[in-house]
């Protein structure tokens, strides 16, 4: 199915008998695969006698040989998937075996995508970025202290590249444009935080999807911003690249040297915000992050400092 994809990818007609031809298979066969495209990876192909078959839209697949090239110059494996529960849960279960070098996972669909918080990441077909890192560490996480928080600053910094200059940050773990979420970050540990383990860290953005109905908050996409399709390859090695160059940052100097540059580029900066965690809300005002990444507010008066990663942040109605 893969071939008659790439073949279909550009959004145009293609007729039976040239699919038949470049597969080298029969018409019939070609339908037999077009309806498996439908009822397996969800994509919408349209038929009309005479001209042939197109995709609904076009789609920007994963070239694994453009993205192996691209990453093994940063010293990075990659593995690219079709369809998977989830690009952090396949990292989970590759670092059972302890790596060598970061292994880089994507996927064109992920089936049971997750955010913070337990949630749902919805995932469609070719349609956005599903993104993890696996980053083995010796010496503990110390040592990435605000890791997070920097992938954060990559995808922004693509982001801007890509256009779309109002791109901000909320803490700890989003992307905003225009206040609409366009990216999130999810970061897992396997092993001892204090000596030898791994971090997972996973990315997924929002580039070409137009619109979903399961999204259960004002969510956005680069398509949506700017009204074009991104190459997905660009975008990733583009983000790899920027995270390299984050992360090395970080090992050498310590996110404390990265904080303003953070702070700079955070939306709710000086706002007022609820900060939820469990039943319990503080209200207060956001005065920064600390040289560590945890949240400073003002609260009654007195600065206060939060962390842990099952707290959410919401910007106040009045703020």
């Amino acid at each position: 199915m893969s071939k008659l994809l790439n073949l279909l990818q550009d959004g145009r007609f293609h007729s039976g008998q040239d699919l038949g031809h470049a597969l080298g298979v029969s018409r019939s066969a070609v339908w037999k695969q077009l309806q498996l495209l439908e009822a397996d990876l969800g994509v919408t192909v349209h038929k009309v006698r005479g001209r042939g078959y197109r995709l609904a839209a076009p789609l920007s697949l994963l070239d694994p040989g453009r993205l192996s090239v691209a990453v093994a110059k940063l010293g990075w494996a990659v593995e690219i998937h079709q369809v998977i529960d989830s690009t952090n849960a396949q990292a989970l279960r590759t670092v059972a075996i302890p790596l060598s070098r970061p292994l880089l996972i994507l996927a064109e669909r992920q089936d049971a995508g997750r955010g913070r918080r337990g949630r749902t990441w919805v995932s469609p077909y070719a349609a956005n970025l599903y993104y993890s890192l696996a980053v083995p560490l010796q010496g503990g996480i110390k040592r990435l202290d605000g890791l997070s928080l920097v992938a954060g600053m990559a995808v922004v910094e693509c982001l801007r590249a890509q256009g779309l200059s109002d791109a901000m940050l909320k803490w700890p773990n989003d992307v905003l444009v225009q206040g609409r979420k366009i990216a999130g970050i999810l970061l897992e540990l396997v092993g001892d935080p204090a000596d030898q383990c791994h971090v997972v860290l996973g990315i997924g953005i929002n580039v070409n999807m137009k619109e979903s109905e399961a999204i259960d908050q004002q969510w956005t996409s680069m398509y949506l911003q700017t009204h074009n399709s991104v190459d997905r390859n660009a975008l990733a090695i583009a983000l790899s690249e920027s995270l390299a160059s984050f992360i090395h940052t970080l090992e050498t100097n310590g996110f404390a040297t990265l904080r303003a540059q953070w702070e700079a580029q955070h939306a709710w900066q000086g706002k007022s915000v609820h900060l939820i965690s469990g039943t319990q809300t503080i209200t207060g005002k956001v005065l920064g992050i600390t040289d560590q990444g945890s949240l400073r507010l003002e609260v009654d008066g007195r600065p206060e400092v939060f962390s842990g990663g099952e707290l959410s942040l919401r910007l106040r109605d009045d703020s």
